[in-house]
């Protein structure tokens, strides 16, 4: 996540210097908190936060857990993540509903926090729960906040509640108290009213939020803060706490490239849970805010279940059934390629999913320079040809390449290597539906994909089953290349060893990945 990109590295640094180290001592714990706190303070975490964080973590390194662990850097890195995860809230909050409709939610926080498009993201992600919102226009004094909140509502398919024009026309709390009783009307089960914000903290705001929320007695309070603001978001929070008070905090701007104190401290100092995370300027691009998956995001651990939760949204599961079944017969065509395209960009933005690997901090270059635009060139190709030449890409000589790269604006080149890549990918995942172990170009057979007892005849070979050890006639020599053998076939963990589950993705790993989609 681009927002703790930063302090992601800092830590990642840290942590691998602890890797080399079989027993930990004072100084090395010493050592490492104090470049823990220094990459806090540069993300703009707030220096409460830092000193009660850090001061749990050293008192746990120091303490018995660590000194009777087998691998005692990666207790270190467990105990951290332990700690992210409580002060980022501990346990993930839901929105409360009320026990009878209508639910309103009132969202609160300065101008240009992001309160208009997050009501259009909730409108959206409400309605996919099978919710019926109302939004209530109360923002009457920003120039055209009614206007955009209209435009937001009809992208996400939401009704408004918009009696008066704004641009300083109209009472909100009256707007406010009539929306509500509008949607107790027309049945509406959620509104959320999208309140007026200023450039900073003022009384005449706290007086005015403070009203709607005494008029309308919201179930929620959500206080929307930008990611990006750093050491001052804690101040606002506290201002918006004393003056109107919140129930939940929603963290906007977290694609963007700013420290990410804010996410660190707001929830630790006024101690209201973080419940959503905007990490996106789609409509759909709104997620539950969970602090464990969180915290592995900025230890650089990943997140495979928030990936898997999103790949099940987009996925169709009988589609996905029929696709295996095709794979397994060699009947897999470039309609059914262009089909899970079409699923895949569904998902979003290809870098943020890759980024949620584990490792793949280590490979933030390459993953800045991952061109997500040769999916729609790869688009463009396969929409170029006919229906025959997609189900049999071997029909397609020399003019009907040429057809194809005048149609879909790119050269006879892209449309080979597209065909060849396609080919290779075929045969790959065919390999994969049968059982078998694919073989990847510049990469090799997979490991652990191997079918059941495959390789149990080769571990038989020679004396003792020790098919793979060294022969030579020297003793030194012998045990020498048994101990390089030992060692270069030690299973290795995903991140810094927690959860295990292989290494990190090489470079040639996200070179092929970026080559099935698009260009090389």
């Amino acid at each position: 996540m681009a927002t703790f990109g930063t302090l992601s590295d800092r830590l990642t640094d840290t942590f691998r210097n602890l890797r080399t180290k079989g027993k930990l001592t004072a100084a090395d714990v010493d050592g490492t908190v104090r470049e823990i706190r220094r990459a806090l303070l540069d993300a703009d975490v707030a220096l409460a936060v830092v000193k009660d964080f850090t001061a749990k973590v050293r008192e746990r390194a120091l303490g018995d857990e660590v000194n009777k662990a087998l691998n005692p850097a990666q207790q270190v890195v467990q105990i951290v993540n332990e700690e992210l995860v409580q002060i980022l809230g501990g346990e993930q909050r839901r929105l409360q509903f009320a026990k009878t409709a209508p639910t309103v939610i009132m969202l609160a926080g300065l101008q240009g926090s992001g309160k208009t498009t997050f009501a259009g993201k909730l409108a959206k992600q409400l309605e996919s729960e099978g919710h019926t919102p109302l939004l209530v226009a109360a923002d009457l004094q920003r120039p055209n906040a009614v206007n955009q909140l209209q435009v937001v509502a009809e992208q996400a398919g939401a009704t408004v509640y918009a009696p008066e024009p704004g641009n300083g026309v109209g009472d909100p709390v009256k707007v406010s108290r009539d929306g509500v009783e509008h949607a107790r009307r027309q049945q509406h089960d959620v509104v959320i009213i999208d309140t007026a914000g200023r450039l900073g903290v003022d009384a005449e705001l706290m007086k005015q939020a403070a009203d709607i929320r005494k008029a309308v007695n919201p179930d929620e309070v959500l206080f929307v803060i930008d990611a990006m603001i750093g050491q001052d978001a804690v101040n606002t929070a506290k201002a918006f706490q004393e003056g109107v008070d919140f129930t939940g905090v929603v963290l906007s701007k977290l694609d963007g490239d700013a420290r990410g104190g804010a996410a660190l401290s707001v929830a630790s100092v006024t101690g209201r849970p973080i419940i959503f995370a905007s990490t996106g300027e789609r409509l759909e691009d709104l997620e539950p805010f969970r602090p464990d998956r969180m915290a592995s995001r900025i230890l650089d651990l990943g997140d495979i279940l928030t990936l898997i939760e999103q790949a099940q949204q987009a996925f169709d599961e009988e589609e996905a059934r029929k696709v295996a079944e095709k794979l397994a017969n060699e009947a897999f065509t470039l309609e059914d390629f262009l089909e899970q395209l079409q699923q895949m960009k569904k998902m979003g933005s290809m870098k943020k999913m890759l980024g949620m690997l584990p490792g793949m901090g280590q490979m933030k270059q390459q993953l800045e320079d991952f061109d997500e635009r040769e999916i729609d060139r790869t688009e463009a190709i396969i929409r170029s040809m006919t229906p025959v030449e997609r189900r049999n890409p071997k029909i397609l000589n020399g003019s009907r390449r040429l057809r194809i790269a005048r149609g879909s604006g790119m050269t006879v080149t892209d449309v080979n290597q597209l065909v060849q890549r396609f080919e290779q990918a075929a045969k790959m995942m065919k390999t994969v539906a049968r059982g078998g172990t694919p073989n990847i170009p510049g990469m090799g057979p997979v490991p652990g994909m191997g079918k059941p007892g495959a390789s149990s005849k080769r571990g038989k070979k020679g004396k003792g089953g020790g098919g793979n050890r060294s022969r030579s006639g020297n003793p030194a020599k012998r045990a020498a290349e048994n101990a390089g053998l030992a060692a270069s076939s030690a299973p290795t963990g995903a991140g810094f060893g927690l959860g295990g589950g292989g290494a990190a993705p090489s470079e040639a790993d996200l070179a092929e990945i970026q080559k099935l989609f698009g260009k090389g």
